[in-house]
């Protein structure tokens, strides 16, 4: 398949490990005397308590609007929850933010932005499933005088005030070594990799490609440019989050080409359905290695039971306590400090000088194995073990499954 190139994050520059809500002194924000010293922002979002002062001194509201409800459980799981809670903690009521869901349809995303410029809002933070569509909204906004921050993935050609998301090459550069790495651990012999990719309207999936590709070719393989591939790499054609439309593809390329013994899957949802089609053919565990990303519990069942190798976790509760902070200081008009603000990306589409370079906020994802889950995702309070360790797993054609309780057993995972 052919790509973008994906360039959006080629000025990205990290600055060690991220120091969030770091305030300036907010009497200079005529808010309080007080000056906050830095902290970081944590899974218990006490930091967000904080920007009290900042949220006092702003008016209007804030609004979140997310792509859709299939893709990823992420957005309802966790990203609208925690932002909810962030925007909580730093003394916002409930009339103060709107909390939506773009249910899969530019229409719909559009129509919410409009009603909410309509309805008072100062601040949009959006992650639409196109740049097409985001692009309209931050104009549109622009035109009413309101900021945007692009959330989780950037807005090609958009008319942004920040960005926040995560390293997302970096994110494909986890997903490839993970793969890799499970190739030699499952001792998988002369290795055929059939590499997925997410939307190709979205430019995160652009970005996971450049970061999966890059180790890949690098491991001896031959993804990328075009659907032909290479004699030990078959593509997906075109790509798409929609797991019903990647077991498709997968169907198609497994049937033409049976010597597919290992699959790059961008996440965990695309991952799941492929791999229970392949049990439903007689798979067997640690014999064709998956990869995965946003730490869902279906993902960790694959994991534990040995038909994924691990999976990226992105620590959300980082990612939404950002965006809230970025929109808090946003709507009270106070310039966010340099320790909030650890990354600028740029923008290759952009048209307008002004938009080309992006001051954003990147977050560290982390590649998280059978190993390493009690320790990262059950101490993080990510997930509780009760949602990975089900006594039973679900039956393939019929046959009962060995249970999740034993794998947890096996990994420590309590």
């Amino acid at each position: 398949m052919k790509f973008r190139t994906g360039k959006a994050l080629a000025a990205a520059v990290l600055v060690g490990s991220f120091v969030a809500a770091v305030l300036p002194s907010v009497s200079s924000a005529g808010a309080s005397s007080a000056t906050v010293s830095a902290s970081t922002f944590n899974k218990d979002f006490t930091t967000m308590t904080y920007m009290k002062a900042i949220a006092a001194k702003g008016s209007g509201k804030i609004a979140l609007i997310l792509p859709d409800t299939t893709s990823s459980a992420r957005y309802v799981d966790f990203d609208a929850p925690m932002m909810k809670e962030a925007l909580t903690k730093a003394g916002l009521s409930s009339s103060d933010y709107v909390i939506q869901n773009g249910d899969g349809s530019d229409n719909t995303f559009y129509t919410d932005a409009v009603g909410d410029i309509a309805n008072g809002v100062k601040v949009l933070i959006i992650d639409p499933e196109d740049s097409t569509t985001g692009e309209i909204v931050e104009a549109y906004a622009a035109s009413h005088g309101v900021k945007v921050i692009d959330y989780d993935r950037l807005t090609l050609g958009g008319q942004r005030a920040y960005y926040v998301s995560f390293n997302n090459v970096t994110v494909g550069t986890q997903l490839g070594t993970g793969l890799t790495a499970c190739l030699t651990a499952w001792k998988v012999k002369s290795p055929h990799v059939f590499v997925m990719y997410g939307s190709p309207t979205d430019n995160n999936a652009t970005l996971f490609g450049q970061g999966y590709n890059a180790v890949l070719k690098a491991a001896g393989f031959s993804p990328g440019e075009g659907a032909k591939g290479s004699a030990n790499t078959t593509n997906e054609s075109v790509g798409t989050w929609t797991p019903s439309q990647a077991l498709t593809d997968f169907e198609g390329a497994y049937t033409a080409n049976p010597k597919i013994n290992a699959v790059l899957t961008p996440n965990d949802e695309n991952a799941a359905p492929i791999i229970t089609y392949l049990q439903s053919k007689g798979l067997k565990p640690d014999k064709i290695p998956f990869t995965g990303q946003d730490a869902t519990p279906a993902g960790f069942q694959n994991i534990i039971s040995g038909y994924q190798c691990g999976t990226v976790y992105k620590p959300i509760y980082e990612e939404a306590q950002a965006a809230a902070a970025l929109a808090l200081y946003l709507r009270a008009g106070v310039t966010p400090p340099a320790g909030l603000v650890n990354a600028k990306v740029t923008d290759p589409s952009a048209t307008i000088n002004q938009f080309k370079t992006i001051p954003s906020v990147l977050e560290t994802s982390v590649w998280v194995t059978a190993s390493q889950i009690e320790s990262t995702i059950i101490a993080q309070h990510w997930l509780a073990a009760s949602a990975i360790c089900t006594n039973t797993a679900p039956s393939v054609s019929g046959a009962k499954q060995p249970t999740y309780a034993k794998d947890c057993t096996k990994y420590g995972i309590h």
